[in-house]
């Protein structure tokens, strides 16, 4: 959590003295922690300072989406490495007038040139290393991250795009305090990062990362921001800052002197102004299913987490015991995940037809997959998809491999007329391709290593492989959920393919095994993608490893953390119990407008 010296009301002349006060909210009045109740309105984010500005547009009569914006353009400062304009994600809105969900994919697009062997080594016909392919412009999709922006503020916001970016450009300006995560995350990707001039200039001053206690401005994101506010988002997808991110993808900015060494050669991308120019936004119907009395919406395709959670959770309800135990309800959570990702990697890519995902999200094929499972033995691992044209137990002939990316940032937000915005964005991996685009302060995306490499289906066809102005498939599962027509919980978390189960332990906490939401929140977490092992954090491995041990699951090597979820419930009365992480991440940062005494 990081505190916020470009924000705080509190009469301070340096930036030094307020980098050393605690953390308080743009009121000045009232410390952020991991969980706040009240009411008036309320923001999570993983970050102090997103989570303030969100919660000051709130106070000064903005809406939900005004707040997710300015916090969104926030954390694209002060979490660089996860989120920002180089990027893309998908924001699920409720419209409490309406009372109807709305989405927008803001998902990355390849470039029109991109064929199925964007990622083959032409020189061995083999498929480049997952490095070799980052940290390169291969990588680069089109951003949709700021026309999601100002697609969201024109059809539901109050506020211009231009004014909403103005508190995120006053952080990048004066600055923000560095903190271990911060350090760490530029420590994990050094040798990548110091490949670039422009990166290594912003991110390793000295040759090494920003020291923990130290102040870090980005004055050429602010003016990248504040142009934005004067021109419009033209000069991005059409203009001067358009025409540095395609020259920095196809020239990419390498270092005269390196720090430090690199095993691959940096490969220059196709991405073209017209590419980028041509980027349009999509706005599909959410998907829906019911669990247990609640209607849950997630995202559509290209993004595969509003499918898999909805499958996941229809597959337990249909298949756990009424009177299971708590390691009998971690078995078909477990069990559950990995039936859907079976079934997620062999049909879920961007052009999935509707009527599959519908088939998906049955009832039907809930029941069709919840009878493999047996309450007192665990599946075989990897197990296989079903056969979407079969009934009864028939699995299919082949299943395919899972995603391990780790990065990605999510918000929740809330106003007091009842508007919700969940929004998960990224840039991919942890710091991206490694790329500041030089002058504009701005890291770029890996986005298209999100595709298959090569195909992954056998004889079948994958949906996943890389094509012209395709979206890569994505995990990100930004979730609202309403109990009897209302809103109950909005939810979601990055992690890569581990959103998924993130989102989805997270409701089983909630719902099944009776947990509060900060509870929920905070209890260790597993993550079983279809894989021979269990990805688990160490404190649940000990807690409930015997049990599920016993049952037959087993477990790969512990993992120190897994997500960095952000939540709002809503409580009588207009009511919110806003929730983030306590230790994750560094920890996060949720806050009310008027919190309860």
């Amino acid at each position: 959590m990081r505190f916020l010296p470009a924000l705080t009301a509190l009469s301070l002349t340096t930036l030094g003295v307020v980098a050393a006060s605690p953390p308080a909210t743009a009121g000045g009045n009232t410390a952020l922690g991991p969980t706040a109740t009240g009411y008036g309105g309320a923001v999570a984010t993983v970050d102090a300072n997103a989570t303030a500005v969100g919660l000051d547009v709130l106070r000064r009569g903005g809406n939900a989406v005004d707040a997710a914006i300015a916090a969104a353009a926030t954390l694209g400062v002060t979490e660089p490495f996860s989120a920002g304009i180089g990027g893309g994600g998908f924001f699920v809105y409720y419209d409490a007038k309406r009372r109807a969900i709305s989405t927008i994919d803001g998902r990355e697009t390849a470039p029109a040139s991109a064929t199925e062997r964007l990622f083959i080594d032409p020189a061995d016909g083999l498929p480049y290393d997952f490095n070799e392919a980052r940290v390169s412009g291969l990588s680069v999709g089109a951003p949709g991250t700021l026309a999601t922006w100002e697609s969201a503020a024109r059809k539901w916001g109050t506020r211009s795009l231009g004014s909403l970016l103005q508190p995120a450009a006053r952080v990048a300006e004066q600055g923000f305090v560095v903190d271990a995560t911060f350090n760490q995350q530029i420590a994990a990707i050094a040798p990548a990062f110091g490949q670039f001039s422009s990166t290594s200039e912003l991110y390793l001053p000295g040759g090494a990362p920003p020291a923990v206690g130290t102040i870090q401005r980005n004055p050429d994101l602010a003016a990248t921001y504040r142009l934005i506010a004067r021109k419009g988002t033209d000069v991005f997808y059409r203009g001067a800052i358009g025409a540095d991110l395609i020259e920095t993808v196809q020239n990419p900015p390498i270092a005269d002197d390196p720090i430090g060494e690199w095993a691959y050669p940096i490969r220059p991308g196709a991405l073209t102004r017209a590419d980028l120019a041509g980027y349009r936004l999509r706005y599909p119907d959410p998907v829906r299913s019911d669990y247990r009395g609640l209607t849950v919406y997630g995202m559509n395709t290209p993004s595969s987490g509003g499918t898999a959670v909805g499958e996941a959770l229809n597959i337990i309800e249909k298949g756990l015991p009424t009177s299971a135990g708590t390691t009998e309800k971690l078995h078909y959570y477990l069990e559950a995940s990995a039936l859907a990702f079976a079934d997620r990697n062999r049909y879920v890519g961007a052009d999935t037809p509707q009527r599959t995902i519908k088939r998906l999200l049955s009832d039907r094929w809930a029941k069709q997959r919840a009878c493999q499972i047996d309450p007192g033995k665990a599946l075989t691992k990897p197990v296989q998809p079903g056969d979407i044209n079969a009934t009864g137990c028939t699995p299919a002939a082949v299943g395919g491999p899972t995603e391990q990316g780790q990065s990605t940032t999510n918000l929740t937000v809330a106003d007091k007329w009842g508007n919700i915005v969940e929004y998960t964005f990224t840039i991919e991996a942890t710091g991206g391709n490694a790329m500041v685009v030089p002058g504009r302060g701005f890291v770029l995306n890996n986005e298209l290593t999100d595709f298959n490499f090569a195909p992954t289906q056998g004889d079948a066809p994958d949906p996943n492989l890389p094509g012209p102005n395709k979206r890569p498939r994505s995990s990100m599962s930004p979730t609202i959920v309403l109990k009897d027509g209302k809103p109950f919980l909005a939810l979601g978390s990055p992690g890569g393919a581990t959103i998924i189960t993130t989102v989805l332990q997270m409701l089983v906490n909630r719902v099944d095994l009776g947990m509060t939401l900060p509870e929920a929140m905070a209890a260790p977490r597993a993550s079983q993608r279809n894989t021979a092992g269990i990805q688990a954090e160490p404190a649940f491995r000990a807690q409930y490893g015997p049990a599920l041990t016993a049952l037959g699951h087993t477990f790969g090597p512990d993992v120190a953390e897994l997500g960095a979820a952000t939540a709002i419930e809503f409580t009588r009365g207009g009511g919110f119990i806003a929730s983030s992480e306590p230790v994750r991440r560094g920890g996060g940062a949720a806050g009310v407008v008027r919190p309860a005494r």
